[in-house]
């Protein structure tokens, strides 16, 4: 008969735990050529280098920091929006035409662009139309993403906007939110300029990314050429919420300037 295992108080586990930033941080390779400048490398991104073999195979600590990253990326993709928070930052709930939870949500795309019909009805009752600024949030792929920078940016919108004399409409959030929903949105309501603040992808170990979409006379047929994004935001390492408030507000006051966004807006300002 195999012997007892030990009590867990008696167990001693001699790994660290991978997650730890110096963890992160340190060379799996035993001897590479260059070791300066290999740690130096490795404090510049999140990517996975210099993780090492033993034989074939990833080494454990490797291996360990992959699936405990997975799982952050898991609990990102399930989790939703607190209601709490909706209520605190005053923002009334729409949802799209998804009705089969989050698996249908990753598989069909299509239906997270367009908002049901009683969506669309409570947004054409409830919203001001015709708005200089229209501000929405969604979930997109990571509520985690809403959680940590929603506080932060959306005041600095909503008193942006007043700062630059723009009229604001009436902020809602939006539940299994793709991004293509901003022409369903941009023909109910007509606004100047369209911002979305929605969820990231996550990535290994990174769930709290935010991107705010920003597109000039939303409608239907519009596509990603005629959309602006400013991605990563989160603070610690992205772009600071505050300081990507203050950012979507200057690229929103130029695209109405300009009347256009995306591609147009740089061809016809000569950019490349």
């Amino acid at each position: 008969m195999p012997d007892a295992l030990p009590p867990a108080a008696d167990l001693i586990l001699d790994l660290e735990d991978p997650t730890l930033p110096s963890a992160r941080s340190r060379p799996g390779l035993d001897h590479p050529l260059d070791p300066l400048g290999l740690a130096a490398l490795l404090e510049t991104t999140s990517a996975r280098l210099g993780v090492g073999r033993a034989g074939p195979r990833p080494r454990t600590r490797a291996a360990q920091l992959f699936h405990s990253d997975l799982a952050v990326t898991r609990d990102a993709l399930d989790r939703e929006v607190p209601a709490a928070l909706l209520e605190e930052l005053g923002l009334f709930s729409v949802r799209t035409r998804i009705e089969g939870g989050k698996e249908q949500y990753l598989l069909r795309p299509d239906l997270g662009r367009q908002l049901d019909p009683a969506s669309r009805r409570e947004v054409a009752e409830r919203c001001v139309a015709g708005p200089d600024l229209q501000i929405c949030v969604g979930d997109g792929l990571s509520a985690q993403a809403v959680e940590v920078n929603l506080r932060q940016i959306l005041p600095v919108l909503q008193t942006g906007s007043a700062t630059l004399g723009l009229s604001l409409g009436t902020p809602f959030f939006i539940r299994h939110c793709r991004v293509g929903v901003m022409n369903d949105i941009g023909d109910l309501l007509r606004p100047g300029v369209l911002i979305l603040l929605i969820g990231e992808r996550p990535g290994l170990g990174r769930a709290d990314a935010l991107s705010a979409y920003m597109a000039y006379g939303p409608r239907a047929g519009q596509t990603d050429a005629d959309r602006e994004v400013l991605c990563n935001i989160f603070p610690g390492g992205g772009v600071n919420p505050l300081e990507a408030g203050a950012y979507a507000l200057r690229q929103a006051r130029q695209m109405l300037d300009a009347r256009a966004s995306g591609v147009r807006r740089k061809l016809e300002a000569g950019q490349p």
